[in-house]
């Protein structure tokens, strides 16, 4: 059976049904948004549009504090729209479009493309790109989140070419972060990155889906960073740190977004 791409992650793996998949993580789902600061006054506004694996395992705290330590002096503020949807959903869903429309942002992270867990099946794209056009029309850097791999399955290059591709048609940025995880795992088999289910980041998998984000949005490598504060130990983050700067200095994440200023040189 043929599962959509963030539907099948919900279900960490499992063809546990269609409906039960939308209940757990489907379109439209319902989500309290989330802001750590004013996005209308801050320095750094970002906006991030997705669904679970969006906002779980802290990664928009753990992103926000990641900027703030990366950019001195900058008053940063990260908004979570309203809602776990898939992008296509996302694209025509009113109140999202209000909030991506209501002032300039510095960024823009979009997560949630529908992909089949076979890889037999393309879904249309046109939504992800849309939101990229419509992302540059409020003057943000538009960046695509290909999402991590499934623990044991081989599909982080699948998942990364298929964002890859959105972003050849719309330019976006495209941190390598499956890329990291494999290689963060590779090196250190000792690494828990994944919730139980297999499928969504625990607090350390989400640390390290923010270095590569962090990476996007800004241009700077990850590598420098100071240590969080969210439960992962100092060591492991430093493990995620080196494997987040190693694979960005493989992969950039700004290859498919080379004329977009950096906002750290």
């Amino acid at each position: 059976m043929l599962l959509l791409g963030s539907l099948r992650r919900c279900l960490a793996g499992l063809v546990l049904g269609l409906a039960a998949g939308l209940a757990a993580c489907g379109g439209g789902q319902s989500a309290t948004s989330g802001s750590t600061g004013d996005a209308a006054t801050a320095d750094v506004s970002v906006l991030m549009m997705g669904n679970s694996h969006t906002s779980l395992g802290a990664l928009p705290e753990q992103l926000s504090a990641l900027l703030q330590a990366g950019l001195p002096g900058k008053k940063v503020a990260i908004v979570v729209a309203p809602g776990w949807m898939f992008l296509d959903e996302r694209a025509v869903d009113a109140p999202s479009l209000t909030l991506l429309q209501s002032q300039r942002w510095t960024a823009v992270v979009l997560q949630a493309q529908k992909y089949s867990s076979s890889g037999l099946v393309d879904y249309p794209t046109d939504g992800a790109e849309r939101l990229v056009q419509a992302s540059r029309a409020q003057s943000a850097l538009p960046v695509m989140f290909p999402e991590w791999p499934r623990l044991g399955v081989d599909e982080a290059q699948r998942i990364y070419a298929l964002h890859v591709g959105i972003a050849q048609r719309q330019p976006a940025c495209v941190p390598p972060i499956g890329q990291a995880w494999d290689l963060a795992l590779q090196r250190h088999p000792q690494l828990r990155l994944h919730d139980a289910d297999g499928n969504h980041a625990n607090t350390a998998g989400a640390y390290l889906s923010a270095l590569m984000l962090y990476a996007g949005i800004t241009g700077g490598s990850p590598r420098a960073l100071p240590n969080l504060n969210f439960g992962v130990s100092a060591e492991d983050q430093a493990l995620l740190r080196s494997a987040a700067a190693d694979t960005l200095s493989q992969i950039s994440a700004r290859q498919h977004c080379p004329n977009d200023a950096r906002l750290i040189p």
